[in-house]
Order: structure tokens, then sequence, then C-alpha cells
């Protein structure tokens, strides 16, 4: 499986807004974000072009395909699905993306990020309905229990992830017992359900992709 080792926090500031690929740090002080440092790249007259309207919807693809932590061949799959999906085909997008097995891990707040949360689940350290589960991409359902396996309840990094859920709780369509480290999906989230991604503009991947 493909995977992005670049620098992280250059992505989120190519994009101007933050992807939260690296946990802890982009809530922290630190976060270029936060800084107002700007875009990589040579200088300020380079990046304050008029950006056309393939700009605008490629921008909009870019931060949605990296926050996620995928790359364009894995998202043009999803988006693949989502055509073929009975429904509204940026929702149906968002949807599937909600429900694959790294996010899920990472909403349950087993894990500080998505690349921590895809870890977790290519080592083994999850399960799904009491079965090993080793593909971060998997899709969940309405009811599956995820829980952390028996020999991994011992790791530190589970266990300093999950103090977040103390400070912020959880998401509406889940539901976790910390102390046992099992969480449940209640729900298939409704688009409007997820609020962190008010900003996201799917429609603009939907023009994208039609071309």
């Amino acid at each position: 499986m493909g995977r992005n080792i670049g620098p992280q926090c250059r992505l989120c500031r190519s994009q101007g807004y933050k992807l939260y690929l690296k946990g802890d740090r982009c809530k922290g002080p630190k976060c270029p974000v936060t800084r107002k440092k700007g875009a990589p790249g040579k200088g300020p007259r380079s990046r304050t072009k008029k950006i056309s309207d393939y700009g605008v919807q490629l921008h909009e693809k870019q931060k949605l395909k990296r926050m996620y932590g995928m790359l364009e061949g894995q998202f043009r799959l999803f988006f693949g699905k989502a055509v073929r999906h009975k429904g509204i085909t940026g929702e149906n997008l968002i949807q599937m993306l909600e429900r694959r097995l790294d996010n899920i891990v990472y909403r349950l707040h087993l894990a500080p990020s998505r690349k921590a949360a895809r870890q977790l689940v290519l080592h083994g350290h999850i399960s799904i309905n009491g079965r090993r589960a080793s593909v971060p991409s998997q899709l969940v359902r309405e009811n599956d229990e995820i829980a952390v396996r028996e020999p991994s309840t011992k790791l530190t990094a589970i266990k300093e992830s999950l103090k977040e859920y103390s400070r912020s709780g959880i998401v509406a369509w889940l539901e976790i017992d910390p102390d046992r480290m099992v969480g449940k999906v209640r729900a298939i989230p409704r688009r409007s359900e997820i609020t962190d991604l008010a900003d996201i503009k799917e429609q603009l991947i939907v023009e994208l992709y039609s071309k």
C-alpha cells in the first residue's frame, strides 16, 4: 500500500488548512497554520495569482484526500464507489471516508491521528466483532464493535490517546467504553453530523472528477 512519508506540516501549509495529520501538535501553538506561517514556495508573489475554477476544485480535492491520508489512486476508488451508490455522490464520498476503519479508530480516540490509527490496524492491534482486522480501508457497518485486542490494551500510546476522550468526548454516532477499550458504531453518520468537515465543499470534488 502506498503512503505519504513526506513532511506532514508542509501539507497543511500548502492547503492553508488544518488537516490534523500530527495529533496533539496540530492542536498546540507549534502548528504552522496556527502560527499563520505561509504556504511553502519561493515567495509571496508566486502565491497571490488568481486561482482558476479548476484550481479551486483541485485544492478542495487535495484537502480532503490529504486529511484522510490517501493517495490519488485510493481516493479515486472511493469516489467511484460513491458514484455507484444511491444518493448524493458528494455526501456518499464523505460518508464512506468516515466509515474507513482507520478513521473509526481515530474517532474513538484510540490513536492521536489517522496516520497513527492506520499503523494500529496494520500491526494487528484492532479487531472488528471479535475478529482481527488488518485493512485500514475496510468499511465498518452499523452496530459493528471495534476493540483493541487483548495483548495490545497495555500499549501506552493507546492509553495516552484515550485521555482525549475525557477532554472532548466523542462524535454522536459512535460510543466507547474507555476502560475496556471497546467502541461501537451506533449509526452510519449523516453529512450534517460530521461537523469538523463543515468547511469541505464536496460538490467541487464531484465537479472535478466529472470533467
